[in-house]
């Protein structure tokens, strides 16, 4: 079945898109390009720079319970205009930057402004309007989120050669205070669904007693915690694993621009199914395909045939449990309590997010390919089996759940 794109609809994802895009890209990607110049005037070094990525990781991880405790108490709006304030602050404090505690101090501060306002919250923001039914939507969102990097690093490059690192991070400080707090705060549409509908809502789509409940919530938390630590350990060394694996630089460069733009194809592939695919079934096929593609790697010599099949396997695999982070919760949980659901399963996400580049990439140094393909196929076939076990589970309390009468 088509998507609808009604007006409303169509304000819900181009406000959230465009302020998806500034936050990731004004507060996470900017780093990339900014780091190195703000290095030497802090007085860190360039690896000391971008632990501030892991600051703010984890941080959004540790605050997701109490984010999903607001979120219910107070709307997905309010959440995310707190948390573009809160960027925009943590922007300005950055520009003013002069220490290495103060910086570190501040990429906490960008912590917090991630876990009001990125992702997650945005998610609930669709999940209130749309319902159930808002999976496409964030789908779609994703999409936008996956081009944030795309748009900032070319917009950081000129801005920075132009104005400076400092003046360039006040001019994100206002975007953030400007446009997104604005957008949060009066331009999405009220969750104006009706009164059947908001019932329909508070209604889990399988019906599981209060210990399945609990395991369930564990079989998504092991599953999309291991796939994310996986493609997050692999990403910041994805080249040099392919050049340890025997493609030369110029392949290697190739592949690794193409990783990017399959998994965001995979992203658009999830949003084409629609409704007639299951979150379930979709987190199976990715987290399949990543486990193929390591298995491949292992098995074959780095032929160039090999590394391309490796690549888009690894690639759609990761795209399409990007998706599936995001939406898992709505196959075991009712929409009423997706915003809690999620803020909670991002605590033990964005702490792996976090270590994973620096873990696999000692593994990497300790062990070569072997080693680390070997970790991730031990931790991928878990996570296969979490998710598989959470789709029995789920049959088990739809054959529990009671047929609607007919009208």
């Amino acid at each position: 079945m088509p998507v609808s794109f009604y007006p409303s609809r169509l304000r819900l994802i181009a406000c959230l898109a465009l302020c998806q895009i500034i936050g990731w890209g004004a507060g996470f990607d900017m780093l990339a390009v900014l780091g190195p110049r703000m290095g030497p005037e802090i007085g860190l070094s360039n690896p000391a720079v971008f632990a501030g990525l892991a600051v703010m990781m984890i941080t959004i991880g540790l605050a997701g319970p109490a984010v999903g405790r607001l979120l219910q108490r107070q709307g997905a709006a309010k959440t995310l205009a707190q948390g573009s304030g809160l960027f925009a602050l943590a922007l300005l404090l950055l520009s003013l930057c002069q220490h290495p505690v103060a910086y570190f101090g501040i990429w906490l501060l960008m912590g917090f402004a991630g876990s009001l306002s990125l992702s997650t919250p945005t998610y609930a923001a669709v999940v209130e309007r749309e319902g159930a039914d808002g999976r496409r939507v964030i789908a779609l969102l994703m999409i936008f989120t996956g081009l944030s990097a795309t748009v900032f690093w070319p917009v950081s490059t000129w801005l920075v050669s132009t104005l400076g690192w400092r003046q360039t991070l006040l001019v994100f400080a206002a975007l953030h205070l400007f446009l997104c707090l604005p957008l949060h705060l009066f331009a999405l549409p009220k969750p104006n669904r009706t009164g059947e509908a908001k019932a329909a809502d508070e209604i889990p789509p399988v019906t599981l007693s209060p210990p399945q409940k609990r395991l369930a919530f564990l079989l998504v938390a092991c599953g999309t915690t291991i796939a994310a630590f996986v493609s997050f350990g692999f990403s910041p060394t994805f080249l040099q694993l392919l050049a340890h694996a025997g493609a030369t630089p110029e392949l290697a460069l190739q592949l690794g621009a193409a990783r990017g733009v399959i998994a965001i194809s995979a992203r658009a592939v999830d949003f084409a199914v629609g409704r007639r695919g299951s979150a379930i079934v979709t987190a199976l096929i990715g987290i399949g395909s990543m486990l193929v593609s390591f298995v491949l790697m292992m098995g074959l010599a780095g032929t160039p045939p090999v590394l391309i099949a490796f690549t888009v396997l690894y690639s759609l695999g990761s795209g399409i449990m990007a998706v599936a982070r995001a939406v898992l919760p709505l196959s075991v949980f009712s929409a009423q309590d997706y915003g809690l659901q999620a803020a909670r399963l991002s605590l033990p996400q964005n702490v792996a997010i976090a270590l994973a580049p620096m873990l696999f990439a000692a593994l990497l140094d300790a062990g070569g390919v072997e080693m680390a393909l070997s970790g991730a196929v031990a931790l991928i076939t878990i996570a296969f089996a979490a998710i598989l076990a959470l789709g029995r589970l789920a049959r088990q309390g739809a054959r529990m759940s009671p047929i609607p009468s007919p009208p």
